[in-house]
């Protein structure tokens, strides 16, 4: 029975139970403290659906893209990568936990395939807290297949290098992604800057990492001396560079440096692991100047291949943040590298650096650390020191999912 007020005394009323708010779960990084927030929780650990969108990738990109997969996807977020198939059959990156789905971006302009993909992507990107595109073609058609309101990333990764025509069209794209990116990163301070020129609302450097190189089969000594009885060296010294084979790496630059050292009483061995369009170009030169210089083709063992070397080379013509300067500087080998994109500021003064496009002061470096044990043992010492306090792949994961909550919260 309900009870009855005493006269002269105002109803009681029932106090309304407010309904129980259900939370979601919520995962805090180790690398970034949990805040409060007025919804309570950790507001760096919300779970997230992120969408990873890349184009063509053989090597820096895809790398990236896996390693950030991996991080968020160990944060508890749902990471779907986007892509052509190539991609996932080179990276894997349902390994890490993340889905794929297959979407053909190509490095270049084709623009029935393009409108294929931005009709695909309007379909995949949707239900995304927030699009993350990896360069500037993946930016393109992922900024033209997105809703607005969504928080959108794209990450630089490249400098322009084409000339004419060309040039003019990527240009019209990079202006596009930047206007059209809610943040654009830049791996390189240089990247960062032209993406402001070009129009970026907000433009920050990113941290892209070198993955945690893989143990290898060969321990201490005997990794240096079986990898250099493979190759043949003897006790000649070894010149190793790691790239692709194409005109950005500029190796026809290190080919012309190599006849400097090609009569040398000891002979030394220049070896380049990569594949690429210009090897048939490359290897013609290397027959018709008598080079001691030998294309490997791809390699799984590139950190072995750079802690045999006596000098490692990097000729390149623009590098951002390349991931090839890393495991060098890991590896201990002496550096000579162009002073181009991020490179001056990852070696500090652990490498020697030369202008881009010069052989002749190629050369002369390369020479000098040939002729000088002392000046190889320190440049080895500075590398493994500067090398032990870049960031992790961790660490960039981490970066990137703040970034995100970031932007949610700001946009949301």
């Amino acid at each position: 029975m309900r009870k009855e007020s005493q006269p002269g005394q105002a109803p009681r009323s029932r106090a309304r139970r407010r309904p129980r708010r259900r939370t979601r779960q919520r995962f805090c990084s180790s690398t970034a403290p949990a805040r409060a927030t007025s919804r309570g929780g950790c507001a760096v650990g919300e779970p997230l659906d992120v969408r990873l969108v890349l184009a063509t990738s053989t090597g820096g990109v895809g790398a990236h893209v896996r390693a950030l997969a991996r991080g968020l996807v160990e944060r508890g977020d749902t990471v779907t990568v986007l892509g052509p198939a190539s991609t996932e059959a080179q990276f894997r990156f349902t390994e890490t936990g993340a889905a794929f789905r297959p979407v053909e971006v190509s490095v270049v302009p084709r623009p029935a395939s393009d409108v294929r993909a931005v009709l695909r992507l309007r379909r995949e990107l949707r239900g995304a807290d927030v699009v993350h595109a990896h360069g500037l073609r993946a930016g393109l058609v992922a900024g033209m297949a997105l809703r607005a309101g969504v928080p959108y990333v794209v990450t630089w990764h490249n400098a322009l290098l084409a000339t004419g025509a060309k040039r003019a069209v990527l240009e019209r794209m990079e202006r596009y992604d930047a206007r059209r990116a809610t943040v654009t990163l830049g791996v390189s301070p240089d990247l960062v800057e032209r993406a402001r020129a070009m129009g970026a609302r907000d433009a920050r450097l990113a941290n892209v990492v070198a993955p945690a190189p893989q143990p290898s089969t060969r321990e201490g000594a005997d990794r240096r001396a079986e990898v250099r009885a493979e190759l043949g060296v003897g006790a000649s010294p070894l010149v190793v560079a790691a790239g692709r084979l194409a005109p950005q790496k500029a190796y026809p630059v290190l080919l012309q440096a190599a006849r400097t050292w090609r009569d040398r009483p000891d002979r030394p061995l220049t070896v380049i692991a990569g594949e690429g369009p210009l090897r048939a170009e490359l290897q013609r030169r290397i027959d018709d100047d008598g080079l001691a210089v030998r294309l490997l083709g791809h390699r799984d063992d590139v950190p072995d291949l750079l802690a045999a070397a006596d000098v490692a080379v990097l000729p390149s013509r623009w590098e951002g943040r390349p991931l090839v300067v890393e495991e060098t500087l890991r590896a201990g080998a002496p550096l000579v590298a162009t002073a181009v994109g991020g490179v001056p500021e990852m070696v500090g003064d652990a490498a020697l650096l030369v202008p881009p496009d010069d052989p002749s002061a190629l050369a002369a470096a390369v020479v000098q650390l040939l002729d000088d044990p002392a000046e190889r043992v320190r440049l080895s010492a500075a590398a493994r020191e500067r090398a032990a306090g870049f960031p992790t792949e961790d660490d960039t994961a981490a970066e990137a999912r703040r970034l995100y909550v970031e932007l949610r919260n700001s946009l949301g």
